[in-house]
């Protein structure tokens, strides 16, 4: 039975008891139908006893492997036979051509920098009553546990990998006898299949192929609870006896949290996974904690109209099955959480450059700055477990752009050529520049439907974008993407142990934006100094804001604080807030640690502090880390340590352990008005609000009069720098309008005339949403169309917007928000769609 949760709490809980089984790798083999909107097919689990179950280190650790080292052996003479025959009809469906290749010996299709166009690609609650102790033999059987929602789980069996031909070399162990039990000889192929040396990965995902299409040998007991899938095999009492491989055969819900059903915006059916609080435990059961970090691979079968993208380091090719039926292969190497899982399937458009363009080339004094110390970390060895790491690989890491794709509906591939297609290369390049490495060998870009709720996310080999990046010229969408570029190593190379402390991933992310998008625009350094202050100010509005508006526990960065990383004897975990919707649309996390990392960044010295995180990459990528992990190494990297007054103890009191604005910050946040960006805006301000005054005082005259000077007065736009109001960064456009907004009352002829003078409706998404508030805020009703192509187009950013349409408890408002709501809330996400439905009801 699970644990009994408190339904008025918002925590949410990772039932896995991952201490005592592990996951090491997924084998999923999946039909998607559109009609039903279920995900079906099976998922093959190979385990290996947890860490309470083993006596001596964990497996498989070591140095990792270069891929320019790759090599294929097969442990024993014999030759690879062909699949097993007696299969279900499911698993017969499904072709491995690659393996075959690779497993007969045959060349090797990768490229000098490791990239394939269609093969190899090779680049962590209190336990449960049922479970007995490990240690001992109790009367009860062991129960495993997975973390599971929303599914329609059929049918659990244990999977015979004995009767793989060919997999009789992995019994040749000095640890195995001719009297070992059969049961303990199927674990024993599993654990040596597990195990294999990084340099055998293609023999491991070929065996792994074949083991997963092996004949069941008895069904398992299974039952299924709110968060969890429980399964045990009558008799056996210990983890190191329970099955190492098993295969459950499921079905998604058309409801389940985990997954989106929906249309894109050219009316063509999609479904994608939306990275919601429960992750992924709605598209497959799975072991949800960070620490369970597992490898995969995954076969998708849809109608031949649909474009299957996944994370996997190939860059999959699909194989027709049948007339009107084609089937997709993706792999991972690199042991991620089963969260990082991604897929998207959908009529997507691959966006191609129509010419030829030059490589992108970054030079600036970071490349030279860590070129060398690349080349010497490459000597060296990883600290993560063993998987084929192209850290150490020469060829990878001088590789300033990984190859990469760009997908989105017909509808939008002109705007997706126009402005991502150039960007890309620049963005990864500067990326590179700072942090050295790409962690993947690859990536896609997707154009999502409107209903995602985020600007962007990133997974292991694929970004997600929202359509709203796409407007009002490159800002925006350049800045989001360097943003979801940087989580390759922060959120997904480096992941966060306690998923509490997000800070890890959004804070670097979004300071780590900044820095790259200056690079891979090429600023002299003076100016991107002074735009990264401007957006240190409107960061720190947004920071203040967010304080004064949400409840002291949410602005916590850590919030487990000293028991942060801990978990149950069992390995269960409840993560506090998970469940909580409005948490989702708070930004704390992000702009906290953004701030903590500039303010340490300000201290040590920008090149020093770059070269640290170089190290810190090097050090860390592959692994799990909590806040102390990169603290300790900063503060031991940095022999001033003392002359800053800088220790572990106090940066986590100030900033990651208490509510409100650390107070270091508040002594920061005087300098960013003296930014000269920000006096520019400041002028246009005053400006604005004295002509402003000047046509409120004028009311009452008659309309011609009132005309003429009103003229004269919007003047201004045409006599005072007109030049620069034309030229306003984007950025100094959101900053004009938010302090406009503070203003109680704007005329409707300084609204006009704002309108024109900046093009507000051709701007970026922030910039429009801003002048949606305004809109909202004066009533200017003849605008009200664009409010309501925000909402329905913009959903990314709009919920706020629901909320100002209420306050003001104007009929028409009111109505413009019901009205809207009442068209997106069957496709809105679930999380949207319950915020939203508090404000209006």
């Amino acid at each position: 039975m699970e644990t009994k949760l408190d339904p008025a709490k918002d925590d949410l809980p990772l039932m896995a008891n991952t201490r005592h089984m592990l996951v090491k790798h997924y084998v999923l083999d999946l039909d998607v139908d559109f009609k039903s909107q279920v995900i079906e097919g099976t998922i093959v689990l190979f385990f290996e006893p947890g860490s309470r179950c083993k006596k001596g280190g964990s497996a498989g650790e070591g140095a990792c492997l270069s891929q320019s080292d790759e090599t294929f052996k097969i442990r024993a003479s014999e030759p690879c036979h062909s699949p097993v025959t007696n299969l279900s009809a499911r698993s017969s469906k499904t072709g491995y051509n690659d393996f075959s290749v690779c497993a007969k010996g045959e060349k090797d299709t990768s490229d000098k920098n490791g990239n394939h166009s269609n093969g190899e690609q090779a680049s962590g609650i209190s336990s449960s009553k049922n479970c007995c102790d490990i240690e001992t033999h109790g009367s009860e059987d062991f129960l495993l546990v997975l973390d599971c929602c929303d599914l329609s789980v059929l049918k659990v069996e244990e999977v015979d990998v004995a009767a793989v031909p060919g997999i009789e070399k992995f019994t040749r162990s000095a640890k195995l006898t001719d009297a070992e039990e059969l049961r303990n000889l199927r674990n024993q192929i599993v654990h040596e299949l597990v195990t294999l040396p990084a340099d055998h990965w293609r023999e491991q995902l070929y065996y792994y192929t074949y083991c997963s299409q092996a004949p069941g040998c008895g069904e398992l007991l299974f039952s299924t609870g709110t968060w969890s899938l429980e399964i045990r095999k009558a008799e056996v009492q210990a983890p190191r006896d329970f099955p190492h491989a098993i295969r459950i055969w499921y079905k998604t819900k058309p409801e389940g949290r985990s997954v989106t059903w929906t249309t894109d915006q050219s009316g063509r059916p999609c479904v994608y996974t939306m990275g919601s609080p429960i992750n992924n435990r709605a598209l497959f059961p799975c072991q949800e904690p960070p620490v369970a970090m597992s490898t995969w691979q995954t076969t998708v079968r849809t109608a031949s109209s649909f474009v299957v993208l996944m994370s996997g380091e190939n860059s999959a090719e699909p194989a027709q099955l049948q007339e009107g039926l084609l089937s997709w292969y993706y792999y991972v190497t690199m042991p991620m959480p089963a969260s990082t899982f991604t897929i998207a399937v959908g009529c997507w458009t691959e966006v191609k450059q129509e010419s030829h363009t030059a490589d992108v080339q970054i030079n600036n004094e970071f490349s030279s700055l860590f070129s060398r110390a690349d080349l010497r970390l490459i000597k060296g060895s990883c600290g993560h477990v063993a998987y084929p790491c192209r850290f150490q690989n020469p060829a990878a890491s001088s590789q300033l752009v990984i190859p990469h794709r760009v997908f989105a509906p017909w509808c939008l591939k002109d705007r997706c050529a126009e402005i991502l297609l150039e960007l890309i290369p620049q963005c990864l390049s500067a990326a590179h520049a700072i942090l050295g490495t790409h962690p993947f060998s690859r990536i896609d870009v997707l154009i999502v439907p409107s209903n995602f709720s985020s600007l962007g996310m990133a997974s292991p080999h694929i970004i997600f974008l929202s359509q709203s990046v796409l407007t009002g010229g490159s800002h925006l969408c350049g800045t989001r993407l360097c943003h979801e570029i940087a989580h390759a190593w922060f959120g997904l190379a480096i992941g966060a142990r306690d998923w509490t402390e997000e800070w890890i991933s959004e804070g670097f992310a979004t300071y780590l934006e900044d820095v790259f998008w200056a690079v891979a625009q090429q600023l002299p350094h003076d100016e991107a100094r002074e735009q990264q202050e401007l957006k240190a100010l409107l960061r720190w509005r947004r920071l203040r804001d967010e304080v004064q508006n949400s409840k002291e526990e949410l602005q916590v960065l850590r919030p487990n604080k000293e028991n942060t990383g801990e978990v149950s004897e069992s390995g269960t975990c409840i993560i506090k807030h998970g469940l909580n919707a409005e948490k989702i649309f708070m930004q704390v996390h992000y702009l906290k640690g953004y701030f903590l990392l500039q303010s340490l960044a300000k201290k040590i010295g920008e090149a020093t502090y770059f070269e640290f995180l170089r190290k810190f990459v090097q050090k860390f990528h592959g692994q799990l880390i909590l806040s102390q992990d990169f603290l300790y190494m900063l503060l031991e990297d940095i022999p001033e340590q003392k002359g800053y007054g800088l220790s572990v103890e106090n940066i986590i009191g100030a900033w990651l352990d208490t509510s409100g604005i650390p107070k270091p910050l508040l002594e920061e946040c005087q300098s960013w008005d003296q930014c000269r960006l920000v006096q520019q805006v400041n002028d246009e301000v005053t400006k604005w609000i004295q002509a402003n005054q000047r046509a409120r005082k004028r009311t009452k005259r008659k309309r011609r009069q009132d005309e003429v000077a009103f003229r004269k007065l919007a003047g201004l736009s045409v006599t005072l720098k007109i030049f620069q109001l034309e030229q306003l960064l984007p950025d100094q456009l959101v900053l004009l309008l938010e302090s406009l907004l503070e203003e109680k009352m704007l005329c409707l002829r300084i609204l006009q005339c704002l309108e024109k003078t900046y093009h507000l409706d051709e701007q970026d998404a922030e910039v429009r949403h801003r002048w949606c508030e305004l809109v909202v805020k004066h009533k200017y009703t003849t605008r009200y169309a664009e409010v309501e192509k925000f909402l329905k187009e913009d959903q990314a950013m709009g919920v706020y917007l629901y909320g100002e349409l209420m306050v003001n408890e104007d009929a028409k408002q009111q109505e413009l928000a019901y009205k809207c709501f009442a068209a997106t809330q069957k496709q809105m996400d679930v999380s949207s769609a319950k915020v939203v439905a508090e404000m209006l009801f």
